[in-house]
């Protein structure tokens, strides 16, 4: 097959591949319907390959019925398409910008088919506008290229696809803008034409589609591993990320159980609702003591974790003390102004290479220690325990049953 046929060939057959994209799009967003980029994706994909067809098909037949719904629809399927990286990434173009590149384009197509009939100056506008649109994008979306593998791609494939739309000019030369319509077809730049926005679409959509699966799988992976009240962690995704910082066995890491004290008497107190919300607001005071690097977890009712890697256990007492201080003076407005919230710590260092549950068994055993003599305390591995307001009114050799 010489190479005119074999472009005809396949630009009869990428809009159908098109189809799949947007049906592929779609599936995506029946699972993650919160992402609603997925559904600008879709449509992106459906009119691009709708107005493919009815170019090469030339449906309808008269050629100005043609133009100029082909050319909306393609700008529509590229602003579709730019929206929805933007939205990807928590930007977005406007509506007024959106209308203003449909109205420019449209007129300009209208302009050069009905007053001053000119086919190139037609291909000109839709490739320089196209390319300046998605150049913009390019733009916006800059701090992708220092993000996740799959990040990084989306943005130089955008950027390389925005690029291309500009050098295709030089493809042009030679060509009669004054030819048949037969003749401009079978010609080596429509046929060269079609085979690069065939490679730069597809090439386009596979990047976008890459993205949109990596952020469905995220975005099902959190809900796996992160408690839906507190949004920390939940035990699965705790012992996930642990076998993760096992394999660093040289690097100290120290872990920190606590307890909310008499939680069930807040319960009894307030009711249920309270209870969630002070186990939220405890979970964000948690949060806000510790590094980006540190894990909290809710591994139990009011029983939380917190890995430290890269700190020993004096260190982690420290953070341990702090949160404890900081509970102290924290407010919880469910339970009124004289209430406080008070809790219990038990702290390990992982011992060379300790498997998890021996060493979180360790850290459990000085958590019921801790509650035992007193609760609002921290108690480390072979450490004596810390003065925490409890042990004013009780010595730390006293005996208390444990919450």
């Amino acid at each position: 097959m010489n190479g005119p046929l074999a472009a005809s060939a396949i630009a009869s057959a990428w809009p159908g591949l098109f189809v799949l994209f947007g049906l592929a799009f779609g599936w995506a967003w029946s699972i993650e319907k919160k992402r609603h980029y997925l559904l600008l994706l879709t449509a992106a994909c459906l009119l691009f390959a709708t107005a493919a067809f009815m170019q090469i098909m030339l449906l309808p037949l008269d050629i100005g019925a043609n133009t100029i719904p082909t050319g909306l629809l393609y700008t529509l399927a590229v602003l579709a398409a730019a929206e929805a990286i933007l939205r990807r990434s928590g930007r977005g173009m406007g509506w007024k910008a959106a209308l203003g590149a449909i109205g420019v384009i449209t007129a300009l197509l209208w302009y050069f088919y009905y007053i001053r009939p000119n086919l190139l100056v037609r291909i000109y506008v839709q490739a320089f506008g196209y390319g300046l649109i998605l150049a913009a994008t390019a733009w916006r979306i800059r701090a992708l290229r220092h993000g996740r593998l799959v990040d990084r791609v989306l943005f130089w494939v955008v950027a390389v696809v925005a690029i291309h739309f500009f050098p295709r000019t030089w493809l042009t030369f030679g060509t009669d803008a004054t030819a048949s319509i037969e003749a401009f077809g079978a010609s080596l730049f429509w046929n060269m034409m079609q085979l690069l926005i065939a490679a730069a679409g597809t090439a386009l959509a596979f990047a976008l589609l890459a993205a949109a699966l990596t952020d469905v799988m995220d975005d099902l992976r959190r809900e796996r591993d992160v408690d839906p009240l507190t949004g920390v962690l939940n035990r699965r995704g705790l012992e996930e990320r642990v076998a993760r910082l096992f394999r660093n066995a040289g690097a100290p890491l120290s872990l920190i159980l606590c307890d909310i004290d008499h939680f069930k008497a807040i319960n009894d107190a307030h009711g249920h609702a309270a209870g969630d919300r002070v186990l939220a607001t405890f979970a964000g005071v948690l949060r806000d003591s510790v590094r980006e690097a540190d894990l909290v977890a809710r591994i139990g009712g009011e029983e939380f974790a917190i890995l430290l890697p890269g700190m020993d256990v004096d260190a982690a007492m420290a953070v341990a003390e702090c949160i404890r201080e900081r509970l102290a003076i924290h407010r919880f407005p469910v339970l009124g102004a004289t209430e406080s919230v008070t809790a219990s710590f038990g702290l390990a260092q992982r011992d060379g290479s300790e498997r998890f549950q021996a060493f979180s068994a360790r850290a459990d055993a000085r958590l019921y220690r801790a509650k035992r003599e007193g609760r609002d305390r921290v108690v480390a591995a072979d450490m004596p325990l810390t003065a925490g307001p409890a042990e004013v009114a009780q010595p730390a050799n006293a005996a208390s049953p444990a919450a």
